[in-house]
């Protein structure tokens, strides 16, 4: 039996929220709905032009798989999650936040000098999410960051889509999914974002290899991977590199495919007030459910429901007491 029920890897990122209008993102220039790389003066300026609008004061570790992993790990599933920090306060942070949650890392590796990665998230009053993101030490993150003993003694290996955006980065995820393929261990990716897909698809590909036994996605993801803008036609591109998936629609639930059959995951109605983490949410609570003996519609239930608790408050996460009620 497998130590840890999924083996993480991606970004680490201290997140901070801020409520910001449509006319701050036109203002500042800011794409609404993606995620976008920025420096670090970029970030102060934001944060210095917004000031007064903070919503989430609580730091996070956070990062999209991180998100997922400590999720899974907080249903119950044993996890661990590869990232790279460095030697200032916010490191200090993410590790020991990691350790609050239950997730196993390298606590005691070597810390570069440098910045820990920060994102900066803006929620319109839609809800919708709007990331700028610095990764720091984040963007040299390598397969020498790996810990091969711990990965091919998992069940699933999951890295996120945004990793694209680095060379080494794109190496490590490539990397994973080569040892896990050898190991017996299963695949699983998440595309992250549409910015991804619509401009670095082809980096995605490399990532994706041969194909992975298990995609997450949502919508807009899906269709930007086909090139249309019909449902299912996306589903069966999808279908072409991953042996199952699951697709998440927002307000109207998802379609979880098993490798045999299609399945309709109803929503639940919830007033959304930020959807940040959403998705992270919805590919951890599955992961959970899939390696403890749900089948494909019973995880994708118990993930839509997550996932719309986390969208009806402020940040992407729940407490311990909340997972737990899930499961009741």
């Amino acid at each position: 039996m497998a130590k840890y029920h999924v083996y993480g890897l991606g970004a680490a990122l201290v997140d901070t929220e801020i409520d910001v209008t449509d006319s701050d993102l036109d203002t500042f220039q800011i794409e609404k709905g993606l995620m976008t790389l920025v420096d670090e003066n970029r970030q102060h300026e934001l944060i210095d032009n917004l000031k007064g609008h903070l919503v989430h004061s609580k730091r996070t570790s956070g990062g999209s798989a991180c998100n997922s992993v400590v999720a899974a790990s907080s249903f119950g599933a044993s996890a661990y999650y590869s990232c790279k920090v460095a030697n200032d306060e916010n490191g200090d942070f993410y590790l020991n936040d990691l350790k609050v949650t239950g997730v196993d890392t390298d606590f005691d590796g070597d810390k570069v000098d440098g910045i820990t990665g920060k994102c900066l998230v803006m929620i319109t009053p839609d809800a919708e999410r709007t990331m700028n993101t610095y990764l720091g030490v984040s963007e040299t993150l390598s397969d020498i960051d790996l810990n091969q003993a711990a990965l091919v003694n998992s069940e699933y290996v999951y890295f996120e889509g945004y990793l694209v955006t680095s060379d080494t980065g794109r190496a490590a995820a490539i990397k994973a999914r080569q040892l896990a393929e050898q190991s017996n261990v299963k695949t699983a990716i998440s595309l992250s974002d549409p910015g991804m897909v619509q401009f670095f698809k082809p980096g995605l590909q490399e990532m994706i290899g041969e194909g992975v036994d298990l995609l997450f996605c949502n919508k807009d993801e899906a269709l930007g991977w086909a090139e249309t803008q019909n449902i299912d036609e996306a589903i069966a591109a999808i279908k072409q590199v991953a042996k199952t998936f699951a697709i998440t629609l927002g307000a109207d639930g998802a379609v979880v495919f098993d490798g045999n059959e299609l399945i309709t995951i109803k929503p639940y109605a919830v007033k959304a007030v930020d959807t940040n983490g959403a998705g992270d949410m919805f590919a951890g609570a599955f992961i959970y459910g899939i390696t403890h003996g749900m089948s494909f519609a019973q995880a994708g239930d118990l993930a839509s429901k997550a996932a719309a608790q986390v969208v009806s408050g402020y940040g992407p996460r729940l407490s311990v007491d909340a997972h737990k009620a899930l499961l009741a």
